[in-house]
């Protein structure tokens, strides 16, 4: 499919290539030029394609949206940076304003350990060698229109460089928001590398300021090197009015560790593209998400795992709650390759629907092509179980409160994977504000991070 010349982000392709020239060298816009001729010629995607035919993209696409590529210093939107309160979260924070890195003394710079923290604009200009050997090497560009997208358009992002055998004791908290302005266009592009034997902790968090319109689309690759550890969250709570494209690379050499978490509260329209390939024997990989959606809200999770070694293992498990009018989508694939035995592979995805105008479409797939495996995969669909909320309410338990306390019992199995604790106090509280309907706007963003913890109301002691 030929992307149609009548949209206006088609319209916009060239000018915004054009504007964008004076952020990289001449190596990196040769790239960028070559990324932006493949996307003309392979197209937008449409409903007509089967990886999409569950998104329907039209009216994300018929906005005239704006780049942000003018030259800005961080004192002139310091007071338009989002601050996101977690407590007693310690954290080293990194904001992207609409896509920029944003910093004070340098772009860039490197720690007494070896580390590297800064912008990916700064990264390729100061580290060329070090970016080389992994930028574009694990996505799939050719195929996927969203990454050639990025690659033609990214002004910045966050790059991180870990050497060998160390670890960042202290998370990095990723926050990029949007707003302030309407129909801002985002593209960010984020490198993370861990060499052999280090860990890293990252937050990753997608925001509003208010209710103006956006279109964020965010590519991420992750090298996690051998005996390597990476913890992985990415909190996505955004306006109704906004549209998040996500696509995350995770390459994992051998014995390496993969914890990731995907949390979406809100959103008009979030679709998260997560590709794991695992290309050393005893790599591990849990790959966890929970949603929530209402009114006509619409959440996509695509997710491909390929076991290519072997004696290795995968976990999937999803779970969303969906109300309203609101659709969700899940489309988990598992590759085994022929040489991957002794793979270890689960995948599963649990819904509940509550009302008949909420629509959910899942496909748990496996491909198997080695014979010494145990792999399994399940999906289900069902309302809140009547003999649970029977069983709640003798005890005293109101009918609104009795539907809140299995909603959340349901969602509190993926929350209970977070390891840090005042994320996991945080998300907790979050997802029971929202289970509620009281996760609003405030004056700065949705998330209203600096109210007090909220306390919910059920007496858990009473359920024996």
């Amino acid at each position: 499919m030929k992307m149609q010349k009548s949209q206006p982000l088609f319209q916009k392709l060239d000018q915004w290539l054009e504007e964008s020239q004076g952020f990289f060298n001449a190596n990196c816009q040769a790239k960028r030029a070559e990324a932006l001729l493949k996307l003309k010629k392979l197209g937008l995607p449409d409903k007509k394609m089967e990886k999409w035919r569950n998104t329907d993209l039209s009216e994300a696409l018929k906005f005239d949206y704006k780049l942000w590529t003018k030259e800005f210093s961080p004192a002139q939107i310091q007071n338009d940076l989002f601050q996101c309160d977690v407590h007693d979260l310690d954290a080293f924070t990194i904001n992207l304003y609409r896509g920029r890195y944003v910093y004070q003394d340098q772009a860039i710079f490197k720690m007494e350990n070896g580390a590297i923290i800064g912008s990916m604009a700064a990264a390729i200009e100061k580290y060329p060698e070090l970016v080389s050997q992994h930028f574009d090497k694990y996505t799939n560009s050719e195929n996927k229109a969203f990454d050639l997208l990025n690659t033609a358009l990214f002004l910045d992002g966050l790059f991180i460089y870990v050497p060998k055998n160390t670890k960042l004791e202290q998370p990095i908290q990723l926050i990029n928001a949007v707003g302030r302005e309407e129909n801002t266009f985002v593209q960010n592009r984020n490198l993370i590398i861990l060499e052999e034997g280090s860990e890293l902790t990252l937050i990753h968090c997608d925001d509003s300021y208010d209710y103006k319109r956006s279109f964020t689309n965010s590519l991420s690759e992750f090298y996690i090197g051998k005996n390597a550890k990476l913890d992985h969250y990415k909190i996505q709570n955004i306006n109704n009015n906004s549209f998040l494209i996500n696509s995350d690379y995770f390459y994992q050499e051998r014995d390496s560790r993969l914890n990731t978490n995907k949390m979406i509260l809100n959103g008009g329209l979030i679709r998260n593209e997560v590709v794991n390939t695992i290309n050393g024997e005893g790599a591990e990989s849990d790959i966890l998400g929970l949603y929530l959606a209402d009114e006509k809200q619409h959440i996509d999770n695509q997710v491909f795992v390929e076991h290519a070694v072997p004696n290795c293992r995968s976990n999937e498990l999803f779970k969303g709650i969906v109300d309203d009018y609101a659709h969700a989508v899940f489309n988990g694939h598992i590759l085994v390759k022929p040489d991957a035995q002794k793979t270890l592979a689960y995948q599963n995805n649990n819904n509940i629907i509550l009302t008949d105008k909420a629509k959910i479409n899942t496909k748990p797939f496996l491909e198997i092509y080695a014979d010494d495996v145990k792999c399994s995969h399940g999906a289900t669909i069902g309302q809140l179980d009547e003999n649970s909320l029977f069983y709640i309410r003798q005890r005293g338990i109101g009918i609104d409160n009795a539907r809140m306390l299995l909603m959340y019992a349901f969602a509190a199995e993926v929350i209970n994977h977070i390891k840090i604790e005042s994320l996991r106090t945080r998300i907790d509280d979050m997802v029971k504000k929202r289970l509620r309907g009281e996760l609003s706007i405030c004056d700065q963003c949705v998330l209203q991070c600096s109210t007090p913890e909220y306390h919910f109301e059920i007496d858990m002691a009473k359920i024996d």
